[in-house]
């Protein structure tokens, strides 16, 4: 017996307020406009968002009726689905905030977001979420590349000004830093690849396992690349001995794989981090 067919994922369609080029490989983008009523805020600060986006130089209009597009339309000419960290909800004043790597022309939110104009369409479909620091943890271990920069940043202004801890996150170079804001307890390094390619590195897991390992309770986010987590995975479960409640780990991204054959093969037994 087939499976039900799932429902659609309700769109929120914004506008873009403002492009702002945070460093040479990061843009953010503030959305905002009439349906911002929609958008909810939870306590996760690892909130994120699947996104839509029309081939460049469509006349596509959204809310995008998906069913009806793909009975007409071939696939290159239909919205793209990738997922996104909100950096920031200021919902106060009408706006939430998202980034976005740019690395040239590759892919398809990079490219979008790195020509993105005042009035340009933004279409979430959902808002979720699954980590927000423990004040009760004794200390905090962040790990990830660019890609989790966003989700890495919210936590760190999340965090009681008492905590203490690391975070590694992996960048290409010096240009790439941002000034974050964080407990004076949490230490900052920067990891730099050098002109490697993104996911081509151990760079990222070195670092994690020559961090000295503190006394005490520690609760790890570290989300990055798929091949770096696959490493990471079993060192923390099984060298370090964490449970799954001190644990949020996952891919955020896959060397090689666009993001709509990379989510699919996650859904297989045999892709699961």
């Amino acid at each position: 017996m087939p499976s039900p067919a799932r429902a659609p994922r309700p769109q929120i369609v914004l506008e873009v307020l403002e492009r702002i080029q945070v460093s040479p490989h990061l843009v953010r983008i503030v959305a905002g406009g009439p349906n911002i009523t929609e958008v909810a805020q939870g306590d996760a600060t690892d909130a994120y968002t699947k996104m839509a986006f029309a081939p460049a130089g469509s006349a596509l209009v959204p809310p995008y009726d998906m069913t009806e597009l793909r009975a007409r339309l071939p696939i290159e000419d239909l919205p793209s689905i990738r997922t996104y960290t909100i950096r920031r909800f200021d919902l106060e004043h009408g706006r939430i905030e998202i980034d976005f790597v740019v690395h040239g022309d590759a892919g398809v939110a990079g490219p979008w977001a790195d020509r993105a104009e005042p009035g340009d369409p933004v279409v979430l479909l959902g808002i979720g979420g699954g980590y927000a620091p423990d004040p009760e943890a004794d200390w905090h271990l962040l790990a990830g590349d660019d890609s989790a920069i966003p989700a890495i940043a919210a936590a760190l202004e999340a965090m009681p000004a008492d905590a203490v801890g690391t975070a590694l996150i992996e960048v290409d170079g010096e240009a790439d830093h941002l000034p974050l804001t964080a407990p004076t307890g949490i230490d900052i390094v920067w990891l730099h690849r050098d002109g490697a390619e993104p996911g081509t590195t151990t760079l990222l897991v070195d670092a994690v396992r020559a961090l000295e390992w503190r006394e005490g309770a520690v609760q790890v986010f570290a989300h990055g690349e798929r091949g770096a987590m696959q490493q990471l995975r079993p060192y923390f479960t099984g060298e370090r001995g964490l449970d799954r409640a001190q644990l949020s780990l996952s891919a955020y991204w896959a060397h090689g794989r666009v993001e709509d054959v990379f989510q699919a093969e996650k859904r297989e037994p045999i892709g699961q981090i």
